[in-house]
């Protein structure tokens, strides 16, 4: 099938043209509508299906751009209000029209004549979603939207200072790869201590967000938020006990791999001991890599790497490029971290990250980029609840990427020993990765599993936890201070709590993916391909299927990539 990146934003047939959503009353009168027409045949379902897909999208786009324009300039209090009053007053009355229609739909007698092959998943998705509504929820849910994006507002304002000149956290990260030891470590302390600065603030706004998502999980009948959650995150297809193999299992399986790769790194620099602070180091004599200089430039390479590999991912970025869907360079003031915010009208989504021209970006903005062509690749699908596919799969389009895209690097190198040690960085990283993911995900499950901890408490299952899955290479004493509140750095145990274990799931099928485009490149994109132009329409298991991997996170499965990886690096 030809795939092309001129896609076109979604013409309204049911709304107006030009429609903008000013307030409630301008988009309520829809809601009315759709909420009262008669449905006299499957014909009739179908069209209505597509008119409430089209308030859907509206709707959807409508609250990303409010969070795009934010997180791009979290100093600027009226894109912080025009946020705040989409989830305080736009929101909240959306809710019980949105859970009356998902009621109309399961009632009505023609959604049994649907082609249930095509609806399975949505309408499994519609069910869970009558499941957990709960009206007095609806204010609990708003504050929370808004309470979340604080994170981004203190995260945002942090900076230091170094050669009289100011960094942002991100900017400063750059340092960490220095020959120099001393400045190597005066940076790690100044970023760690600048991240203490916060953390009452943060540990406030953390405890906050556990008592009103556990108020929300009890409302709906649920134990605790955890088991809430995997509910409303669409978990049909493993259970928290298969996290707590998961975690077993990278202690077992990958936490050697962990150990040898940092003893290596510690030869590498001719040091008796490794500290945090030499983790990214270069020996003496090496310059960090650099992949690019700019932002500009990041792009204008990752498109050329892009079309290398395939033409229409080029087109993709190209596309975003004409449209300015992109802001790629830290700068103070923007909210950390890097994302890419799919827009359910326009198709082409928004990339939104914090480059300074560190090997860590150019991963990072492939990274984004395969996010970016699974919305491409879902946008033609017909229903916008058809898009919304399992953040699992949504990780393995994106891992992917980082890892096919690879030997199409020297567009970033100049030479080939550049690039060798590009490509171990990356798969250094996908190895390093798996212990971090196992701590940020088991350190969730035991906050909701505890929701009325202290924060003293708190402060020793992290550590515990911590120290439990850190590698016995790197000597972390004297710096349990810094240590004690390094999960206040993670923003998704604020913004998208239970959302990390995906990475690691989405790891294993990434270099699945990789294994398989080492066997037969063209192949491996066919199957990438199909597999994300599927969106949601099928389950887990059989997304991963359609792209030819094994939706398997056991044991002896994690042992297997884990050699596989092991074998590539020891290649270079």
């Amino acid at each position: 099938m030809q795939h092309s990146a001129n896609i076109q934003k979604l013409k309204h047939s049911f709304l107006p043209a030009h429609f903008s959503l000013i307030d409630w009353s301008t988009i309520e009168p829809y809601f009315i509508q759709l909420k009262d027409r008669q449905i006299n045949s499957v014909k009739d379902l179908e069209q209505w299906l597509k008119d409430m897909s089209e308030v859907e999208a509206f709707i959807s786009e409508d609250a990303c751009w409010r969070q795009v324009r934010m997180t791009c300039d979290t100093e600027n209090t009226e894109l912080e209000e025009a946020f705040n009053f989409f989830f305080m007053e736009i929101q909240p009355k959306i809710q019980p029209y949105a859970d009356t229609l998902n009621r109309k739909l399961v009632d009505c007698p023609f959604t049994k004549e649907l082609d249930q092959n095509k609806y399975f998943t949505y309408l499994r998705s519609v069910k869970k979603s009558i499941d957990l509504f709960r009206e007095e929820n609806i204010p609990l849910q708003a504050e929370v939207s808004v309470l979340q994006q604080q994170y981004g507002s203190i995260a945002g304002k942090m900076t230091i200072e170094q050669d009289e000149q100011e960094y942002t956290l991100q900017q400063a990260g750059k340092f960490l790869e220095n020959e120099d030891r001393n400045i190597r470590e005066t940076v790690y302390r100044k970023i760690a201590e600048r991240r203490l600065m916060d953390k009452e603030s943060l540990n406030d706004l953390f405890t906050k967000l556990i008592e009103k998502r556990h108020q929300i999980a009890l409302n709906a009948d649920f134990k605790n938020y955890r088991d809430y959650k995997f509910i409303e995150m669409g978990r049909f297809d493993y259970t928290p006990e298969s996290c707590f193999q998961f975690h077993e299992a990278v202690k077992k399986e990958v936490l050697p791999l962990v150990d040898h790769i940092y003893t290596k790194q510690k030869e590498r620099l001719g040091l008796d001991t490794l500290r945090p602070w030499d983790t990214e180091a270069e020996p003496k004599g090496i310059k960090p890599l650099r992949p690019f200089t700019d932002g500009k430039d990041l792009l204008k390479k990752t498109i050329a790497c892009l079309d290398n590999l395939n033409p229409f991912f080029g087109d993709c970025l190209k596309k975003m490029e004409e449209l300015n869907h992109l802001d790629l360079d830290s700068r103070k003031g923007k909210a950390p971290g890097g994302y890419n915010m799919p827009l359910a009208e326009s198709g082409a989504p928004f990339i939104f990250m914090n480059a300074a021209s560190q090997m860590s970006d150019l991963t990072t903005m492939v990274h984004e980029g395969g996010h970016a062509i699974h919305s491409f690749l879902s946008h033609e699908l017909e229903l916008t609840g058809f898009k919304e596919y399992p953040t699992e799969m949504a990780e393995v389009a994106s891992m992917s990427m980082e890892l096919f895209t690879m030997d199409h690097w020297d567009v970033f190198f100049d030479n080939e020993e550049e690039m060798k040690r590009a490509k171990r960085h990356q798969l250094e990283r996908v190895i390093t990765i798996f212990p971090w993911i196992a701590t940020i995900d088991k350190f969730q499950h035991w906050i909701y599993e505890n929701p009325s901890h202290t924060l003293e408490e708190r402060k020793e299952n992290w550590l515990s936890i911590l120290n439990d899955y850190s590698t016995k290479s790197i000597d972390f004493s004297g710096l349990e201070p810094y240590r004690s509140y390094n999960w206040q750095r993670q923003l998704h145990l604020f913004e998208v709590p239970f959302y990390y274990i995906e990475y690691g799931i989405a790891q294993l099928g990434a270099i699945g993916m990789w294994k398989q485009y080492r066997e037969n490149p063209e192949q491996a994109l066919k199957n990438y391909m199909h597999g994300l132009s599927l969106g949601g329409t099928q389950t887990l298991p059989e997304l991963y299927a359609s792209a030819g991997i094994d939706f398997d996170f056991s044991p002896s499965k994690i042992s297997e990539l884990m050699l596989f990886v092991k074998k590539e690096l020891d290649s270079l």
